[in-house]
């Protein structure tokens, strides 16, 4: 049987239709829920385990998207990511836990120059977190008062704009995490004296990023390695800015994160 223009535009339509009602199907697996201080409200998503009740506890897996996913859908973020952790629920029971960021404001305190093909970035050191990442930073508080945590297994990891905030967290949160993960990220490399010898790190990156250089994660390597840290570090020759792809497809990944756990 031939097939003529029409028929093959409705079997990719049909195709995209089914595509996309996989991904609905696993985001649905994330309660929406908001966190409210004060007046301020940070709207986030997250994915509980099997056996989630009493007495049984849990990792933290706390996940930081990127800039094209900020917003107030309370949907968009879990575009990236979501969907590994959800693939993993079995092997790796967690909760997971999608903040997002409101358009207007980021996740790192950071100077961002768009002028420039990569971004032209700077992180000061001892200045306030931004609005968004004060509110992440309250909402892991809150979290980690349950008794179906496991505080000795607190992760964050993040992409792009993620990734820099999954820096300035573990700069101003150094003492709760027991590892973390940043891909096609950036920050200060002095912050990294704060966690370089505490939080084990694997950090990611495209050779081609026109977005985020490669060489600010370079520099980020390089500040662990001069405070006396041993991260992991992947460099994808043929990624651009979409590294998330392959880090996610690491299949070392999970397991690496999940082998890491705070000294009591």
């Amino acid at each position: 049987m031939s097939l003529n223009f029409k028929n093959i535009l409705f079997i990719v339509a049909i195709f995209l239709l089914n595509s996309l009602k996989i991904t609905a199907q696993h985001q649905e697996h994330y309660i929406e829920e908001q966190f409210i201080s004060g007046t301020d409200t940070l709207n986030y998503r997250i994915l509980t385990p099997k056996n989630f009740e009493s007495p049984n506890q849990f990792p933290v897996i706390l996940f930081l998207h990127g800039a094209g996913e900020r917003g107030s859908d309370n949907s968009r973020q879990l575009i990236h990511g979501s969907e590994l952790f959800y693939k993993m629920k079995d092997s790796f029971p967690a909760i997971v836990i999608f903040p997002q960021c409101p358009q207007n404001d980021y996740w790192a305190n950071a100077n961002i120059d768009r002028s420039t093909k990569p971004l032209s970035l700077s992180f000061p050191l001892d200045s306030a977190p931004t609005k968004s990442m004060n509110l992440v930073m309250q909402l892991l508080d809150n979290m980690l008062t349950k008794p179906y945590v496991k505080k000795d297994q607190v992760y964050v990891g993040g992409l792009s704009m993620g990734g820099m905030g999954t820096f300035e967290i573990l700069y101003r949160k150094p003492e709760v995490f027991a590892a973390a993960f940043a891909i096609c990220g950036a920050g200060n490399p002095e912050a990294t004296k704060a966690y370089a010898k505490t939080v084990p790190m694997w950090i990611f990156h495209g050779a081609n990023d026109d977005v985020v250089s490669p060489q600010e994660s370079v520099d980020m390597v390089s500040g662990i390695l001069k405070y006396g840290g041993k991260p992991n570090f992947s460099l994808f020759a043929k990624d651009n800015h979409n590294s998330w792809d392959s880090a996610f497809a690491e299949p070392e990944l999970m397991p690496w994160l999940f082998s890491n756990s705070k000294s009591k």
